[in-house]
């Protein structure tokens, strides 16, 4: 199955498209396995995070269902209700939502960061350190920039190790994404990130549970700053 490369800061809804081009061409069937998550994203060339938040849109369509250990499949289209996401609900009110979306972020993020420090294996790492890199030679793309920037927290989320962690980070990504938009905009707000992403990455490296949590408790102060001056308050 070959993919065209897509470009914007909705891959996601394009990857979309695509699969479901496939399954009305008959070039995906029922039963049919997805290629695994990295495959897909180097195939559409675009970040991990769009190819789960892909995957995800398409199973509330009910057009493929995702079996732990085994992959996600192509399903009967008739058989799956589609399901409301989190981020469509609270996208209703966009102010409320950021500030929301801030709060649930300071509760979870120290914690998942104080677990990746303690569980994060070389691949785990391995992908922080990517996504970081790319950050940092992005930091006049948008689209780029923000989708490295969801992967390395997607990264830590992974560390973690905890499946019902990553469902929330996967739940909230679109929200996540948008959040980081208007940060991006902000002056100087891909450059302060940056230093709150070296001090965490350094952390999880050094197996520092508690220094892990505190970097990301700063991070998040400045989330909270550069979300309200971006809001313009």
């Amino acid at each position: 199955m070959m993919y065209k490369v897509v470009r914007s800061s909705r891959l996601y809804e394009q990857i979309v498209q695509q699969v479901e081009e496939s399954i009305q061409k008959g070039a995906l069937k029922t039963g049919d396995r997805l290629p695994p998550e990295r495959e897909l994203a180097q195939q559409f060339g675009v970040s991990r995070t769009a190819v789960r938040e892909a995957v995800k849109a398409l199973r509330e369509k009910g057009l493929v269902e995702a079996y732990p250990g085994r992959g996600t499949f192509i399903m009967e289209t008739s058989s799956h209700p589609i399901r409301l996401s989190l981020d469509r609900m609270v996208k209703a009110g966009q102010a409320e939502g950021s500030r929301y979306l801030t709060e649930v972020r300071e509760m979870m993020e120290p914690e998942i960061a104080a677990l990746a420090a303690e569980r994060a294996d070389a691949e785990d790492l391995a992908a922080m350190r990517e996504s970081f890199e790319v950050m940092e030679g992005a930091k006049k793309d948008p689209d780029a920039f923000i989708e490295a920037d969801l992967d390395f927290h997607l990264a830590l989320a992974e560390a973690a190790a905890n499946p019902i962690i990553l469902s929330l980070i996967d739940s909230i990504v679109g929200l996540l994404r948008e959040q980081r938009m208007g940060i991006f905009q902000v002056e100087g707000g891909p450059e302060r990130g940056q230093y709150h992403h070296k001090k965490i990455l350094d952390a999880v490296e050094h197996r520092d549970a508690a220094g892990a949590r505190e970097a990301m408790k700063a991070h998040m102060r400045q989330v909270r700053e550069d979300s309200r001056r971006a809001r313009g308050g």
